[in-house]
């Protein structure tokens, strides 16, 4: 981000750009920029996006790694999104910002299919046209999110000075942001197979590390897809905290994140053969083992109504007063009842 006044945005062309100018801004685009790919379309038509000062309108010019291009956002669009009257557990609020621990279920802005009910409505009523407007039409004050059945921990910026703060914490990747999930199987260093799972290696103390490109899928445009050439670079840490059975049939695992790519743990963990518990998505057929777990927490496990992942930690720093802020989230019902399960019945390790 640059020039708060202006709202500039700097875009450098990555490794291997796809062939056409719209596509390449589209994956270079940073996430935390919040631009749509439709946005960025009528960016383009407005002529509204430059390279070495002169503007550039075809969204099928060819481009090149190294090239900068400069989008000037503008201002805001209305905000459509009505406000709405729905319940928030907030973590911390001032005049910039507001911590928010999202229950699973709810989405976090407005899309076709979710038209309302999301965060977004309910932040529309709590802090009224108090939200930043950067990330334009439809959710403004976004910084990030997090998946629409996946709990925890996310903040939104109630000033364009916040939002641009936190916008280049999570473009340089110092925003902390760590994950508990209940997955299949057991990630381990000793396990010979995850060698051999390209994009992998163990770092000291048995950290499982993932390193692969991201994008959408070719056939399915609701799912994302690992490459190796291409899409965005996505970097995950995991490590199993806890297994379950004998042999190990389930874990609990923390991820933690360097990017911050749509369903990167999600898809990354089902990469390396370890989906998450519940995920309708990427979880696969795979059911957990009843004799290894037991028949009760086994179903529990193939009941679960949605992918087992928790934002559960949250840190930063404040993008106006330089404070430092750490935010943790206690495991909501549903989760802390299947570990429970898995605990009681199972613990091993």
């Amino acid at each position: 981000m640059s020039d708060i006044e202006s709202r500039t945005l700097q875009v450098m062309i990555g490794p291997n750009p796809p062939d056409r100018l719209d596509k390449a801004l589209a994956r270079d685009v940073p996430e935390e920029a919040a631009l749509s790919r439709s946005r960025l379309a009528r960016l383009l038509a407005e002529g509204a996006v430059t390279q070495g000062g002169a503007v550039v309108v075809n969204p099928k010019a060819r481009v090149a790694e190294g090239e900068v291009y400069l989008i000037a956002v503008g201002v805001p669009e209305p905000v459509e999104t009505v406000a709405q009257d729905i319940a928030l557990t907030i973590v911390w609020e001032d005049d910039d910002l507001i911590v928010i621990d999202k229950p699973a279920g709810m989405v976090v802005h407005p899309a076709p299919g979710s038209a309302d009910g999301t965060l977004v409505n309910a932040l529309l009523h709590h802090c009224g046209d108090t939200l930043s407007g950067v990330g334009g039409e439809r959710r403004p004050g976004i910084v990030h999110r997090i998946d629409k059945d996946t709990s925890g921990l996310l903040v939104v910026a109630k000033s364009d000075r916040a939002h641009h703060g936190l916008a280049k914490q999570f473009e340089k990747h110092t925003v902390t942001r760590r994950y508990l999930a209940l997955v299949h199987g057991a990630p381990d260093a000793a396990d010979p197979r995850l060698h051999g799972v390209k994009g992998t290696n163990f770092e000291p103390g048995g950290i499982l590390k993932i390193t692969t490109q991201l994008a959408r899928h070719k056939t399915d445009r609701q799912r994302q897809a690992v490459l190796f050439h291409g899409g965005r670079h996505a970097v995950t840490r995991a490590r199993a905290l806890e297994r379950f059975g004998q042999p190990p049939s389930a874990a609990l695992v923390e991820c933690w994140l360097e990017t911050g790519r749509t369903h990167q743990i999600r898809v990354h963990m089902a990469h390396v053969g370890h989906g998450l518990i519940g995920d309708p998505v990427y979880g696969g057929r795979r059911k957990p083992a009843a004799k290894a777990l037991g028949v009760a927490t086994a179903e529990a496990a193939i009941r679960f109504p949605r992918q087992a992942l928790h934002a559960a930690t949250l840190g930063f720093d404040h993008p106006v007063t330089g404070e430092r802020l750490d935010f943790e989230s206690p495991l909501p019902p549903d989760f802390q009842e299947l570990l429970d399960l898995l605990r009681g019945e199972t613990a091993h390790g």
